[in-house]
């Protein structure tokens, strides 16, 4: 069996920038630290952060007052922030800078008082917190036919966002049907999609064409590692979404010469090993690593953090 490794693959700057964040806030604060939300979304990740004493909350009341907290790189809601103020929290904040610059053209927008379109999936903590900004002035669509059903108060004043992890294919049918129906309708400066959601799924696309079946490494609940499992199926090949080796079906690899293996932006690379270690010793594999784009990015630990090791 033939490995195609797709790089790049696995972590983002914003997912390492947010598991530093948490580990050195162990090292410095101690334990219990909680977090509200999955750090990032992957089971290996929060298992790990589990046993190191972290405590993963959905609800700040779980909080004890004065406690130490931190956000997720999903980002939160103002409300959010205005309650971990009001007890006393000492509040870290690691989302990812991104998601922020979703939040401020949202805030931006609704300052003109437009009604925004935010493309995204209902229930994810990004579009959360995204729709925490300005719940009044936003509307959630998450496919053509939602723009189909569409009712605004003003067609001619309207702007469009959308959620990081998104599968750009996706994005960007729902963006041709607003701007059919909305021509008037803003855009952001740039595109909200992450470049590195866009460089892996921009490497699936490539890689498939030359294999024979794909591999993506990630937990289900990572909306970027479901995207890249969606564009192999879109491709016509099997795809297959694994939290690990242990999700490997060696009936799946029945007869297949070249297997495709990526990673969603959350999942580790010590993961990714364990799967290519199983494939080297079940089907005598031979891994090659096909770079499609080189990534430089890196982002600054949360100035919390940064002032809090200074000050030691």
């Amino acid at each position: 069996m033939k490995v195609l490794l797709a790089s790049p693959r696995g972590f983002c700057a914003g997912v390492i920038m947010a598991i530093d964040s948490l580990e050195l806030a162990i090292q410095t604060l101690g334990t219990p630290i909680y977090v509200y939300h999955e750090i990032v979304h992957n089971k290996f990740v929060v298992e790990k952060f589990r046993r190191d004493g972290a405590i993963f909350v959905d609800d700040l009341d779980e909080v004890p007052e004065g406690a130490n907290l931190l956000f997720s790189a999903h980002g939160v809601s103002p409300e959010v922030r205005r309650r971990a103020r009001e007890r006393n929290l000492f509040a870290i904040d690691a989302t990812c800078p991104l998601v922020t610059k979703v939040h401020l053209e949202a805030i931006r927008y609704a300052k003109q008082r437009r009604t925004i379109v935010l493309i995204g999936h209902e229930g994810h903590d990004e579009v959360i917190g995204t729709m925490g900004e300005a719940p009044e002035a936003i509307v959630l669509v998450e496919t053509p036919d939602d723009v189909d059903r569409l009712e605004v108060a003003d067609p001619h004043h309207l702007a469009y966002l959308t959620q990081t992890t998104l599968s750009v294919d996706d994005a960007n049918r729902v963006i041709a049907r607003l701007r059919e129906r909305f021509p008037d309708i803003a855009a952001p400066p740039k595109d909200d999609i992450c470049y590195a959601t866009q460089n892996r799924q921009e490497a699936v696309r490539l890689l498939a064409q030359e294999a024979d079946l794909v591999l993506v490494v990630g937990s289900q609940n990572s909306s970027n590692s479901l995207r890249l499992a969606e564009i192999g199926h879109e491709t016509g090949l099997p795809a297959y979404l694994i939290d690990g080796a242990g999700d490997i079906d060696d009936a799946w690899l029945a007869d297949k010469e070249t297997v495709l293996v990526t990673a969603g932006a959350s999942a580790p690379e010590v993961v990714v090993e364990e799967c290519l270690d199983y494939l080297r010793d079940r089907f005598a594999a031979e891994v090659e690593v096909r770079t499609v784009r080189e990534e430089e990015v890196h982002f600054n630990l949360p100035k919390e953090l940064r002032n809090l090791v200074e000050s030691k």
